[in-house]
């Protein structure tokens, strides 16, 4: 990996008078002013838009503000610079447009969170290197590098925009203005009280001012133009890091390096065998009994609880650390002949596969659990998990073969995917359809679990209503009218909410 040079380099010439002499930490901003007036245009939309009960269309319109300023600064030729890793832009836009569908508020963090990484990858990326070129380790490096070198350009800007020695100058003046504040407020108070008891109308005049809560509107203005400047602060990071000065190579702009293989192939093939000969008989009990024996109910001696918690958190801690093990042998594994590279691929690729059936098996115990006693939130993201990491197991076997500098790529894809498969399958929704369906088949139903997910559920409920007997419907409907009650100004539209209202009204319940 090339290493990574600061993104400052100290100019020849001397500083300018104005700048302090223990500024030279700070980066060098291009055009400053321009810089300033987007970051504190996107912190101000942000306070406004995203100061609400609720966040919908306010927060994609806060990320296209701060893409459009990041446009409006780079100029064509950065925009020229940045093509190469502007696919980011993609994904970013359709998690942050998923904030104003889906109203669960386990998605809503994890795309705020997915928006969040990809904003930082798009900064660091903007217009040099290549994203898919960093490794494992360089893509939680280069998130972290850009979330700390953000914090460095907001006093940058200060520097660069405001005129220190004038402030400093002036300050001296303001001191006797302040003192002088302090002896008038105990006199003019007093001086108050003896004229109001005085005059009605002056009195009168006294109590309408007193009774605008002066100091909650100061505290409510001091609290937002703070929150204007932390999202001003977020926003001069970003766009300062993206279009800061580059010095030298970066991360991405080169192949990760080899690292030194220490390791025999004949001790990493011994260990590999071995490995391999433990799960293959594993997995012969496991396609017996589960799969072959067509099992539609828990091992002797196990509630479905049991035998699906028990096997589920240690097959996939085997999977995972499987997959551990095998990156660490092919980085660290001495290959030094055609044959024994081949074996060395044929070996692992073989544990990659008898580990996949040993993370089916885990998927069937939860499966077997699931049919029992129906899907929750835990369950429904643990079994996208399984999937996840069965796709990460799947590529490490194929980039053994193909290109395996591209494995942590695949990596970053299939964690880009498992959100937007999260989303397209709405689980709120998910769970209430089929959890309804499990209740007219099995005749149990945990109503009030259901009643306490999102607005995402209440169109799948409204539609399961005929299914449920007159108590729960009678009970269900107060709990459903409580997630579209109230009127959502327009920054918190959201396509779920419209659609739960849109089902209860067509039901007739929003006339009760």
């Amino acid at each position: 990996m090339s290493t990574l040079n600061p993104s400052y380099s100290a100019p020849s010439e001397a500083l300018p008078p104005l700048v302090p002499p223990d500024s030279s930490w700070l980066p060098r901003v291009r055009s400053p002013r321009s810089m300033l007036a987007a970051a504190l245009s996107v912190g101000v939309l942000a306070e406004l838009l995203l100061d609400a009960q609720h966040w919908g269309i306010s927060f994609p319109l806060v990320v296209v503000a701060l893409l459009g300023a990041l446009l409006w600064l780079g100029g064509r030729e950065g925009w020229q610079r940045a093509r190469s890793n502007a696919w980011l832009v993609a994904p970013l836009l359709v998690f942050a447009g998923f904030v104003a569908v889906r109203a669960s508020p386990w998605l809503m963090v994890i795309n705020v969170l997915a928006s969040g990484v990809l904003l930082m990858l798009l900064a660091h990326f903007w217009a040099a290197g290549r994203v898919e070129r960093l490794g494992l380790g360089g893509y939680v490096l280069s998130i972290l590098f850009s979330s700390l070198q953000g914090a460095r350009y907001t006093p940058a800007l200060v520097r660069d925009t405001v005129d220190l020695q004038s402030a400093r100058k002036l300050a001296p003046r303001l001191l006797p203005v302040a003192r002088g504040m302090l002896f008038a407020l105990p006199v003019v108070a007093v001086f108050a009280l003896l004229l109001e008891s005085a005059d009605v109308a002056f009195a009168s005049a006294i109590d309408r001012v007193l009774s605008l809560q002066l100091g909650w509107l100061f505290g409510e203005a001091l609290g937002r133009t703070l929150v204007a400047v932390v999202c001003a602060c977020v926003a001069a990071g970003t766009l300062g890091h993206a279009l800061r000065r580059r010095a030298g190579r970066e991360w991405g702009e080169e192949e990760v390096a080899p690292a030194k293989q220490r390791l025999g192939i004949t001790e990493a093939m011994t260990l590999v065998l071995s490995v391999d000969a433990l799960f293959l008989v594993f997995g012969y009990f496991q396609v017996a009994y589960l799969f072959i024996g067509g099992a539609t109910s828990p091992a002797p001696g196990y509630t479905y609880a049991e035998y699906a918690r028990r096997g589920f958190f240690e097959l996939v801690w085997v999977s995972a650390l499987t997959l551990a093990l095998i990156l660490a042998l092919a980085r660290w594994t001495r290959r030094e002949s055609p044959g024994a590279e081949r074996a060395f691929r044929l070996a692992t690729t073989g544990t990659v596969a008898l580990s996949l059936v040993i993370l089916a098996s885990a998927m069937k115990r939860l499966a077997l659990y699931e049919l029992a006693l129906g899907y929750t939130h835990l369950r429904l993201y643990t079994h996208l998990f399984m999937f996840a990491l069965g796709s990460v197991l799947t590529w490490r076997a194929v980039t053994l073969w193909w290109k395996p500098e591209r494995f942590a790529l695949g990596v970053f894809l299939t964690a880009l995917g498992s959100v937007l498969a999260l989303n397209l399958i709405n689980p709120d929704a998910f769970i209430t359809r089929h959890n309804i369906e499990l209740y007219a088949s099995r005749g149990e139903v945990d109503l009030e679990y259901l009643a306490q997910l999102s607005a995402d559920a209440v169109p799948e409920l409204v539609q399961g209503f005929d299914k449920l007997d007159p108590f729960q419907r009678a009970w269900a409907l107060p709990h459903l009218l409580e997630k579209v009650r109230g009127e959502r100004r327009w920054m918190e539209w959201n396509l779920a909410d419209r659609r739960a209202r849109r089902a209860l009204q067509e039901a007739g319940a929003l006339a009760q």
